[in-house]
């Protein structure tokens, strides 16, 4: 190529790229020039505010120094001291049942009478025998007596008399065997009138007129109401703080009103399969307590007086336990250390050993879950 053509595209080309670098650097200085406007009215951004917590005075609770009484759980079945079935003891028809359920009796009233008929002819067959061996006993006494009297005057030998002795023992051990058998057939046709073995009132009638009863077939239950206990099976770690005469707080289904009893007897063995402990539980009289129902309560073991709150112002959900203390305007997590449990003026209550002082205000567990650092405030209610 001649070297003047290839100098003049050489200055073309150069002339082209600066014009090319001309146009974007103009264009960038006009973009690097271009200001946003700020709005004045754009808020600033800030973290979120938490919404203030209205309280009620039933919403707060106030760690104190109460009298913790701590005790052991117990239930079971109320049932009667004394009670007793009356049961037929001589195989025979009932004829009579004198007394219903519900209906008080005394100790010797007479409930229940059986037919005597086949008795009266045992009695008199022991009677009649017993005359017959009565006529025998005096055959062999005036035999013995004539014997002494021939033996004496040398007519008959004194081995005749021993026999005659011997049938006289024997008349008379006949006449005592049907003498006895009198007296049990008169106990027999006795025992066909039975009588109340204690005072109480019939809970049961489980037989009828003109059925017939065998021997120890239940007829009537007896329960004296005078006398009410519930047997509670307690763990013998739990029995081993329990004494005789402690006092108890039961609550029996059916009745409004607590019922106050105390401990009656401790069981001196443990249940073979349960390894549990008997402790028996006498309730006061109450015209209310019926046999068969269920009570369930507490008896007190001892009283200490400690830093107490109820138990549900105390949080589990966590690894350790906490409450949320109200302080002047905000609630704070606190970290407890818990003791004894029991009952503060009926309410369960739990010791706090460590993380309150006496006075501090929590919150109680009606109130549900709270952040750390809620505003609180209290309600013009609560305020009044």
């Amino acid at each position: 190529m001649n070297p003047v053509r290839r100098y003049r595209n050489l200055l073309i080309g150069l002339a082209a790229t600066a014009i090319v670098l001309g146009l974007g650097w103009r264009h960038w200085q006009q973009r690097s020039d271009v200001k946003v406007p700020v709005s004045a009215s754009a808020p600033a951004a800030s973290a979120p505010t938490l919404a203030a917590l209205e309280l009620r005075d039933e919403d707060i609770v106030t760690a104190s120094l109460s009298e913790l009484a701590q005790g052991v759980d117990v239930s079971g079945t109320v049932k009667a001291v004394n009670s007793a079935f009356v049961k037929a003891r001589q195989p025979a028809d009932i004829v009579s049942v004198a007394v219903r359920e519900g209906d008080a009796v005394r100790a010797g009233q007479v409930l229940v009478q059986q037919d005597a008929t086949e008795f009266d002819l045992r009695l008199r067959q022991a009677e009649q025998q017993a005359q017959a061996a009565r006529a025998q006993l005096e055959i062999a006494q005036r035999s013995q007596t004539n014997n002494k009297a021939l033996v004496a005057q040398g007519f008959i030998s004194p081995t005749a008399l021993e026999a005659s002795t011997s049938n006289e023992a024997a008349a008379l051990a006949t006449l005592n065997a049907a003498l006895a058998a009198v007296d049990l057939a008169r106990k027999a046709k006795a025992d066909l009138t039975l009588r109340a073995p204690i005072s109480g009132q019939i809970s049961q009638r489980l037989a009828q007129p003109g059925e017939r009863a065998a021997v120890d077939t239940r007829i009537l239950e007896i329960v004296d109401l005078s006398r009410l206990e519930i047997e509670a099976a307690l763990a013998p770690d739990e029995v081993a703080a329990l004494r005789v005469g402690r006092p108890a707080k039961l609550k029996v289904d059916g009745l409004s009103a607590e019922m106050k009893g105390r401990v009656a007897r401790i069981n001196p063995a443990a249940q073979a399969g349960s390894r549990t402990v008997s402790v028996y539980v006498a309730l006061d009289p109450h015209p209310a307590l019926r046999q068969g129902l269920f009570a369930r309560g507490r008896v007190e073991l001892e009283r200490k007086r400690v830093l107490s709150v109820p138990t549900n112002a105390v949080r589990v959900d966590r690894a350790k336990p906490y409450v949320l203390a109200l302080e002047d305007t905000r609630v704070t997590e606190r970290t407890v250390a818990l003791g004894l449990r029991g009952e503060v003026a009926g309410v369960e209550s739990v010791q706090i050993t460590q993380g309150l002082n006496e006075g501090t205000r929590v919150l109680a567990g009606t109130v549900g879950a709270v952040m750390d650092g809620t505003p609180w405030r209290a309600k013009a209610a609560a305020a009044r």
